[in-house]
């Protein structure tokens, strides 16, 4: 299958402080790659993965916004047009946590209201070092409503997963947003249990290019 042949483009974005791994992350899911020297990112990277969800090829664009105060003004702009949002913190350091509530504020001053979010705890691999408790970060995103899962981009850890979750949910929101406009209601809105609440954000602004190859 050509770079060309997909149904969605799907715009996702990791935020979150500097040293979290976001580049990692972002270099795993798309090139099964870890870069051990990795610096830190200036202004806003991107890369894409294609996946399959159900019959629908999605080409993920995965963008990786740098965490780094002085650029925030650089790259807010690149929030517009996201379905989903990846926001991580290092679990071993308890400060990369603490920002989440100011990061998350930041994002739904740019995003759509009612864009996909996962809080992802990054670097699970350092057990021992672990500073921020799973159950307090999982509590917390129950109460924001977001996504929750921990993550090693090191050893590969929930990676797939946590893109694959993210995606599938934007997928979903994507099919009722279909539906909605062209009255052709998907089977998928109504059985999906885990995801059936996001036909309630509807009608919404969501970015999502449909390019369907008839």
């Amino acid at each position: 299958m050509g770079d060309e042949s997909y149904n969605f483009v799907f715009k996702v974005v990791l935020i979150g402080e500097s040293g979290v791994g976001k580049s990692n992350l972002l270099s795993r899911f798309t090139k099964n790659e870890f870069n051990h020297d990795s610096r830190t990112t200036i202004g806003v990277e991107f890369s894409t993965r294609t996946v399959q969800l159900d019959t629908f090829t999605i080409k993920a664009q995965i963008w990786d916004t740098a965490g780094l105060e002085r650029y925030r003004a650089i790259t807010s702009a690149y929030y517009r047009g996201a379905v989903g949002a990846m926001l991580v913190y290092d679990i071993t350091k308890h400060l990369t946590y603490e920002s989440v509530e100011r990061w998350l504020k930041e994002l739904y001053d740019h995003a759509d209201p009612h864009i996909l979010v996962m809080l992802v705890g990054n670097k699970s691999d350092l057990e021992t070092l672990r500073t921020v408790p799973t159950l307090e970060a999982k509590e917390f995103a129950e109460k924001k409503g977001l996504l929750f899962m921990e993550t090693s981009a090191l050893d590969s850890t929930n990676v797939e997963a946590a893109f694959q979750e993210v995606l599938t949910g934007s997928y979903y929101v994507a099919l009722c947003f279909i539906s909605l406009y062209t009255k052709r209601w998907t089977t998928a809105c109504h059985v999906n249990l885990y995801y059936s609440s996001v036909c309630t954000f509807l009608p919404c602004t969501f970015y999502v290019m449909c390019v369907f190859m008839t």
